[in-house]
């Protein structure tokens, strides 16, 4: 059983613990045994699930609310400690709609989140260009306007639900002005003329992910999120909410990870005394245990920080998801390494977290990128304090 004395931190108020608690027995009675053969039918069943246990509720704040990113953060660590595609399937739905819950007109919001929060619809998040990843002001898709619609083309990819999303939310250049000043958002329904998936994309821990072609793909001007030429800000407001949840689904693979190994040392015997007994093994599980540690507490910080009313937490969210999903890969290694030969046996749940963390490094901007986003907010402090 995973170390849960983290709930005690000042971080967290009495309905996060409540939210905590019920959210792990609703996992640990719900997510055993399902049916990982068929993904994109996983993924449809986990989002029909989530929905009707009431946790998608969390995932979009509807009009006049704020997401809690507090909750956000337990429900992406404690499902990914469990099931990494449930965790997958709830953080889509928050991603997906988190530019319609922070930006989106009363239309917009009324139209999708009750869909979205009640499982009965999927979303996606298209930002992703085949030329253009973390440099989202080089993306080069265009959406021109056209009386009362805009026309759509260009193409995405590496899109998460791609294929099997109901609704997208997507970026392209409107023009307004040059780099990421002429972007635009738009929320486009899933078989709109003109949109098409070309590609379905296969990963080493298998979730669905395509590339989408849109060629003069004509939406209304209602599908316009926010206003024209914000699309930029509107990408990074959502991924600075969001790339906390990235690295508390990290610290939930890590902390599987550590409980696995926990169980391993104890129960292997070299020499007729367990594992844990060895000084070496010893020192790997104190370091795998300070990762985990440090790791929530960024993660944590991150939330609460903006859960408390900061406008961006560009610099926490990139330190937390940093942090987090780089210490997390070395956690999961030295469970791997502890389980010697089980440990890349394919199946075993160490084998699966292996390849679990890998694109969390990647995705919502890689680890390199975070670096340059820390920096450029430590050089903007002290040169502003000069």
């Amino acid at each position: 059983m995973a170390d849960l004395s983290f709930l005690d931190w000042p971080f967290f108020e009495e309905r996060h613990r409540e939210l905590a608690g019920a959210l792990e027995e609703w996992a640990a009675t719900t997510l055993p045994g399902l049916d990982h053969s068929d993904v994109d039918a996983a993924c449809r069943a986990l989002v029909a699930q989530l929905g009707e246990g009431g946790w998608l509720r969390h995932s979009g704040a509807p009009a006049g609310e704020r997401l809690d990113v507090r909750a956000l953060c337990l429900i992406r660590e404690t499902l990914a400690r469990h099931d990494g595609l449930a965790d997958f399937a709830f953080a889509m739905q928050g991603l997906g709609t988190g530019a319609i819950s922070l930006f989106g007109s009363e239309a917009q919001q009324a139209k999708y989140l009750p869909l979205s929060r009640s499982g009965k619809a999927i979303a996606a998040f298209a930002l992703t260009e085949p030329q253009s990843g973390s440099d989202v002001a080089a993306s080069t898709m265009t959406a021109e306007p056209d009386g009362d619609h805009y026309i759509l083309n260009g193409e995405k990819t590496w899109i998460s639900n791609g294929g099997i999303a109901d609704f997208y939310t997507l970026f392209a250049r409107t023009g307004e002005a040059p780099g990421a000043r002429g972007l635009s958002a738009f929320v486009i329904d899933a078989g709109s003329p003109g949109f098409e998936v070309v590609e379905r994309l296969q990963v080493m821990a298998p979730h669905p992910l395509a590339r989408l072609r849109f060629s003069d793909c004509r939406v209304p001007r209602s599908a316009l999120i926010g206003r024209p030429g914000k699309g930029f800000g509107i990408a990074m407001s959502v991924l600075d909410v969001f790339r906390a949840t990235v690295a508390a689904a990290a610290l939930g693979f890590a902390r599987r990870a550590l409980d696995e190994a926990l169980t391993r040392v104890g129960a292997r015997r070299v020499q007729g005394a367990p594992l844990s007994v060895l000084q070496m093994v010893q020192g790997h599980i104190a370091d795998m245990a300070l990762d985990v540690d440090a790791s929530a507490l960024l993660v944590y910080r991150a939330a609460w920080t903006k859960d408390s009313g900061a406008a961006r937490v560009t610099r926490e969210a990139a330190m937390a998801k940093l942090f987090a999903t780089d210490q997390a890969q070395k956690v999961i290694d030295g469970a791997v390494q502890l389980h010697g030969g089980d440990g890349v046996r394919s199946g075993e749940t160490v084998e699966r977290l292996y390849r679990e963390i890998r694109a969390l490094r990647i995705y919502e901007g890689a680890s390199d990128v975070q670096r340059v986003v820390i920096a450029r907010q430590v050089l903007g402090a002290h040169e502003g304090g000069l």
